[in-house]
């Protein structure tokens, strides 16, 4: 049985700006916007690439057990990875994207970052992975688990 990590709600104070941040700013595909039960609005997007989408909205919380509900901006450490950091740079600041500098903490792959926040603080770094260039994740995590 394969359990797949494909949606991570994500905690915002205003859904629209949130959206509007993700796809216009970040690039993030647009999946679904609309109220999906009475009362429920989801608004879920996709990283370009990517086999996991975050999920906003207003309700998302309520559905689950759980004491408390996450406060916008209260997620840190949300990574993304992409095969060349330089043109990722230039195009999301291209975009309008507040972020950082490249950092290349070792020569080594997957030693280098870059950081942004979204409106409400939440906290994204992207990783320079060069290998995804060759070799897409499922083709990797194929390859450790076949041994």
């Amino acid at each position: 049985m394969d359990f797949t990590l494909e949606v991570i709600p994500l905690p915002v104070s205003d859904i629209d700006r949130a959206r509007d941040f993700y796809r216009d700013k970040v690039g993030f595909h647009v999946d679904i916007d609309q109220e999906v039960m009475p009362g429920m609005r989801i608004v879920q997007l996709t990283p370009p690439g990517s086999g996991c989408s975050i999920a906003l909205g207003d309700s998302i919380w309520d559905m689950t057990k759980g004491e408390t509900k996450p406060e916008p901006g209260s997620y840190q450490g949300l990574q993304l990875c992409v095969a060349d950091i330089k043109a990722a740079h230039a195009e999301l600041t291209e975009r309008g994207l507040e972020i950082s500098e490249p950092v290349q903490y070792t020569p080594d792959d997957g030693a280098t970052f870059m950081y942004f926040t979204d409106p409400d603080g939440n906290g994204w770094s992207i990783q320079e992975y060069r290998r995804r260039a060759t070799e897409p994740l499922h083709e990797v995590l194929s390859k450790q688990a076949n041994g």
